[in-house]
C-alpha cells in the first residue's frame, strides 16, 4: 500500500512502546492496512498494548490464518505441539471436538490436514481434511464462538456456546475420536504475572485455571470418558509442574494417560485414552 507513514517511523514507534519484533510487526501492519489512516490507527493500538493478532485481525497457527478479534484468546505457537500429537493419534475420519475452543484454531488445524505433513508415521487416511472428519467446537465466551464459527466453517465445523460439554449435541456421546481441550491452566495467583497482552486483553476465563490451575481440567476429565468412543483420546496442554496432578485427574476419569514433551515448542501434552 502507499502511505505517508513510513516503515521506519512505524518501527521507531513500536520499538519505543517495547515491541521486541518491531520490524516484523511494522511490515505486517503495512501489509494489512487499507489506508494511511488505517495504518496509523493500527500502530497506535499496538503501541497501546493490544496484541498484534488483535490489531491485524488474524493469527498464524499450523499454517492457517486464524481470525481473531479483541476479547478472544490468541492461539499460541506452543499449542501446535498439541495438534501434532492429536494428528498422530487420531483414527481415520475422526469425530473431533474442540472444547474451550477460543478461536477454533485447534480443531481447524487438525481437520484441515495441513498438520498431517508435519507428523511422521501417519497411517494413510488419517486426518484427511474436511471430507474425512466431523468437527464440533464449544466455548463459553460469545466472542470466541463467533470467531470459531468463521474459522471452522470452511471445514464443515459447527460451534456451540456454553460451558464445557453442556452445549454439545447428545448424539456425540460415545462417538468422539479426538477431544481437544485447551483448558486454562494458569493458577489464579499467577495470572497477574502474565504478559500484559494476555492479562489485559484476553478473557480471564481463558487463562485462570483456579488455585492450582487444574480446576477446569478436572471437570473435563470427569466427563470425557462418556463422550469418547472406544479408543478415543482426550488431549490437553499443561505445565511441567502440573503433570503428576493432571495425570491423576485423567486416570480418575477412567482414561490411560500418556505424557509427551517437546523442546522445540516448550510444551507438555497429556493424552488420555479410553479403553477399547
Amino acid at each position: 500500500m502507499t502511505t505517508s507513514l513510513t516503515e521506519s517511523a512505524i518501527v521507531s514507534r513500536l520499538r519505543a512502546a517495547g515491541c521486541v519484533f518491531a520490524e516484523d510487526e511494522a511490515r505486517l501492519i503495512l501489509a494489512a492496512a487499507r489506508t494511511p489512516d488505517d495504518a496509523s490507527a493500527m500502530v497506535e493500538r499496538r503501541a497501546a498494548g493490544l496484541p498484534l493478532e488483535h490489531v491485524l485481525g488474524w493469527a498464524e497457527f499450523c499454517g492457517l490464518r486464524i481470525a481473531v478479534e479483541p476479547g478472544v484468546f490468541v492461539p499460541r505457537r506452543r499449542t501446535e505441539f498439541l495438534v501434532r500429537r492429536a494428528a498422530a493419534l487420531a483414527p481415520p475420519r475422526p469425530v473431533v471436538v474442540d472444547l474451550c475452543c477460543g478461536s477454533g484454531a485447534l480443531g481447524a488445524a487438525l481437520v484441515s490436514g495441513l498438520v498431517s505433513g508435519l507428523v511422521s508415521g501417519l497411517v494413510s487416511g488419517q486426518v484427511s481434511g474436511a471430507g474425512g472428519a466431523e468437527l464440533h467446537a464449544a466455548d463459553i465466551e460469545p466472542a470466541a464462538v463467533r470467531c470459531a464459527r468463521r474459522n471452522i466453517a470452511p471445514f464443515g465445523g459447527r460451534a456451540y456456546e456454553g460451558d464445557l460439554f453442556a452445549p454439545l449435541p447428545d448424539a456425540l456421546r460415545g462417538r468422539v475420536g479426538v477431544l481437544l481441550a485447551n483448558v486454562p491452566y494458569v493458577p489464579t495467583g499467577d495470572v497477574a504475572t502474565l504478559p500484559a497482552e494476555a492479562r489485559d486483553h484476553e478473557p480471564r476465563v481463558a487463562l485462570d485455571g483456579g488455585p492450582d490451575g487444574l480446576d477446569v481440567l478436572r471437570r473435563v476429565t470427569a466427563e470425557a470418558a462418556g463422550w469418547l468412543a472406544p479408543g478415543g483420546r482426550l488431549l490437553f496442554e499443561t505445565s511441567e509442574r502440573q503433570v503428576a496432578d493432571a495425570v491423576a485427574a485423567v486416570e480418575r476419569g477412567g482414561l490411560a494417560a500418556a505424557v509427551a514433551t517437546s523442546d522445540e515448542f516448550s510444551a507438555t501434552v497429556i493424552a488420555g485414552a479410553k479403553p477399547v
